[in-house]
């Protein structure tokens, strides 16, 4: 029987129509191999939003993404919308919809793949073998907590002001997920945190501490952020699972994906208890090159795969697209971000087509 997924398909800005159609073209192939059936439909959010409609999340675009199976974003942002105010910029309508959706946890992974090695900015023998999954929690800490603004404290002088905060049960649901994670994967998870400086990061720690008994097979750790973002770049590979808040995961993300050579590379799922999740890659829109075909469209096609696993449920769809893109690696196919000496250079399109091929000579 034929299973019928609605998927909400969000270009946003700069490269992002591009490789979105990527995506679209692997899971209509896989489609029609697996007997699945993808109902895609578009929305606004980002800068093409504010063009549109004059606010970067149209309460329309988070109505249907409430109704899909699982969204897909590609990317949102660009130098067009920088000068607006923060409330009204590209990066509220990401905010937004993570808010909107109840989308509290962030997996992003950095594996690097084994012909990417030297694609990294470190040396071969403190990247080879890296896999770490990043969980962060998403709709709380500094990004969402109140008061917040720029505000005139006297003539002439302004103070801006952005709270950190976290509840015990917002520590408590991301924790579980960091534990549950990590017994999926290697066992081991360290938390990371401030405790020695901000009171909300001892909370944290303190709640942390108190599941870890109901996880007897997960080792953990924690660290300070300072120290886990040294490490990271020292010897990343004593990490496998990190559990950390909103500023710290966004800024140790970043991190841990240049480790793998490109950040253009890897995906990401945001999810909540319940509904649908949003799947997305971790690089930005890259102003700089769109509409140029020269955009690596990988990230993005993972990330479509980490929507059939995580959030469809569909392993077997997942792992096809996973191998289609170890395929055309080995096969020698880099865009400029990975591109290497003796391998062949190809833009957006191309790479695309390579994957198609493969995916339908192992039908």
């Amino acid at each position: 029987m034929t299973k019928h997924y609605r998927i909400t398909l969000l270009p946003g800005d700069g490269i992002g129509s591009e490789i979105i159609a990527i995506a679209v073209d692997v899971l209509k192939t896989i489609a029609k191999q697996l007997d699945i059936e993808f109902i895609f439909q578009e929305a606004l959010i980002g800068g093409s939003a504010i063009d549109a409609t004059g606010e970067p999340l149209p309460a329309e675009t988070l109505e249907q993404c409430r109704h899909s199976d699982a969204v897909l974003l590609a990317a949102i942002g660009g130098y067009k919308w920088d000068d607006l105010p923060n409330a009204m910029r590209p990066e509220a309508g990401l905010l937004g919809i993570r808010a909107g959706m109840g989308l509290f946890a962030n997996l992003r992974p950095a594996t690097i793949l084994p012909q990417l090695v030297d694609a990294s900015s470190l040396k071969r023998e403190i990247v080879e073998g890296v896999d770490i999954m990043v969980v962060r929690e998403l709709t709380g800490g500094v990004y969402f907590g109140k008061p917040k603004g720029i505000f005139e404290t006297e003539p002439g002088e302004k103070r801006g002001v952005n709270t950190m905060a976290y509840t015990e049960s917002e520590v408590e649901r991301i924790g579980r997920v960091g534990f549950e994670t990590a017994r999926k994967r290697g066992g081991k998870l360290c938390s990371v945190d401030k405790s020695n400086v901000l009171d909300v990061s001892q909370l944290w720690r303190d709640r942390i501490i108190k599941l870890a008994p109901e996880y007897p097979d997960v080792e953990l750790s924690h660290l300070y952020v300072d120290n886990a973002a040294m490490q990271l770049l020292r010897w990343p590979k004593q990490f496998d699972t990190i559990v950390t808040g909103n500023l710290f995961g966004d800024i140790l993300s970043d991190a841990a994906a240049m480790l793998t050579g490109s950040i253009g590379m890897l995906p990401s799922a945001c999810l909540g208890t319940s509904g649908p999740g949003l799947f997305e890659p971790v690089h930005g829109s890259a102003p700089d090159i769109a509409g140029q075909d020269k955009a690596n469209p990988l990230a993005q096609v993972l990330s479509a795969a980490m929507m059939l696993r995580y959030g469809l449920d569909e392993p077997a769809a997942a792992d096809r697209i996973e191998q289609a893109v170890q395929q055309v690696l080995d096969a020698g196919y880099r865009t400029g971000d990975i591109m290497s000496e003796g391998m062949k250079l190809v833009g957006c399109r191309e790479m695309g087509d390579a994957l198609i091929e493969r995916l339908e000579s192992s039908k």
